[in-house]
């Protein structure tokens, strides 16, 4: 509820300004527009490389780091899931450990088109996130759960829909 109210804010402000702008500068009203459309055109192009790289196939990203704890409680699980779904889903490993694996993660997701994602959960280690490749839609995302239950749902529905 809190979520939607921010958002619901930010839009009415958002909402403001450009009208305000668009008042006082309609030329460059047009062309915050027009960014913003060139900009989920991009985004739509990226989903679409996401899809095509994944075949289709439902992702699991495993945000990693050899020091964490989380991590380390959730192995099993990450285990357990990789056998259950081999050549069903794709797994991805996003290794934090340190700055030179930081680095080969950071060229990994922007090679998937999952620079932004990255950016907003490489300090989310122990986390598993489900990303639905034809859409980039985030399925399910779950931080230090061993659960197997809560991913073998959610997998499954996602294979069942392809």
């Amino acid at each position: 509820m809190k979520t939607k109210f921010i958002s619901t804010f930010a839009a009415i402000a958002l909402l403001s300004v450009g009208t305000i702008t668009a008042l006082a500068n309609p030329q460059g009203f047009q062309r915050v527009v027009s960014d913003a459309i060139a900009g989920e055109a991009a985004h739509a192009q990226s989903v679409g490389k996401l899809a095509k790289k994944l075949q289709g196939k439902p992702m699991v990203v495993d945000i990693y780091a050899s020091w964490c704890p989380a991590c380390k409680n959730i192995a099993p699980t990450v285990s357990q899931l990789k056998k259950q779904y081999e050549g069903k889903v794709n797994f991805v490993v996003l290794d934090v450990s340190d700055r030179a694996s930081t680095a080969k993660s950071e060229a990994i997701a922007r090679e998937l088109g999952l620079s932004d994602f990255f950016a907003a959960n490489k300090t989310q280690t122990g986390s598993l996130t489900i990303i639905e490749p034809s859409t980039g839609k985030i399925l399910a995302q779950h931080r230090n759960n061993a659960n197997k239950a809560a991913y073998t749902k959610v997998l499954d529905t996602a294979i069942a829909k392809k």
